[in-house]
């Protein structure tokens, strides 16, 4: 049997269905486009075990991919400082334990590894044997960040109740 390559299209909205499905298809919760920690992530995910956040950004352009160091939630700001100092980097964004870049492998080339912080880890997705089983590759596990607290319960049930109003706004939308 000849094997067709299919033509690969990757968006958001299918990367974090993908990912919802496979990796993340044990977690207690994941919320797209939530900024619950303060900073915005493109899946925000309560893992199962531990309670723990696992901020995921999901990326389909070299470009948006280069562009994310410069958001806030990668620095440290100060505040309480008087004089004008230079922001410190931050390693993970508040409230993370674990943090992953996800895109496409067909835009993936090791000079992009440069961009993107020492403690991320980077997904690569492909099309599988068919468009429903995608193919996910690990390049580097992202490390934990051993300050990050689980949430509380009462943490996750706020993060569900957000997850369940974006539900029914959904549903809402799809209905005439």
């Amino acid at each position: 049997m000849k094997r067709v390559k299919l033509k690969e299209h990757w968006t958001e909205a299918a990367i974090a269905q993908a990912l919802v499905r496979s990796v993340f298809n044990q977690a207690v919760l994941a919320v797209p486009c939530c900024s619950w920690t303060g900073s915005e992530c493109d899946l925000l995910v309560v893992e199962k075990k531990g309670l723990r956040i696992v901020d995921v950004e999901i990326k389909i352009s070299r470009a948006d991919l280069r562009q994310d160091a410069a958001k806030l939630k990668w620095w440290h700001t100060r505040p309480w400082s008087r004089r004008r100092q230079s922001p410190l980097p931050r390693l993970w964004p508040d409230k993370v334990w674990k943090h992953y870049y996800v895109l496409p492998a067909s835009i993936w080339d090791d000079s992009l590894y440069a961009s993107i912080g020492p403690a991320s880890g980077v997904v690569v997705i492909s099309q599988g044997v068919s468009p429903s089983k995608p193919y996910l590759s690990v390049l580097r596990p992202a490390k934990p960040c051993r300050d990050a607290k689980p949430i509380s319960a009462a943490d996750a049930i706020d993060i569900a109740r957000l997850a369940s109003l974006r539900m029914w706004a959904a549903l809402a939308k799809e209905r005439p």
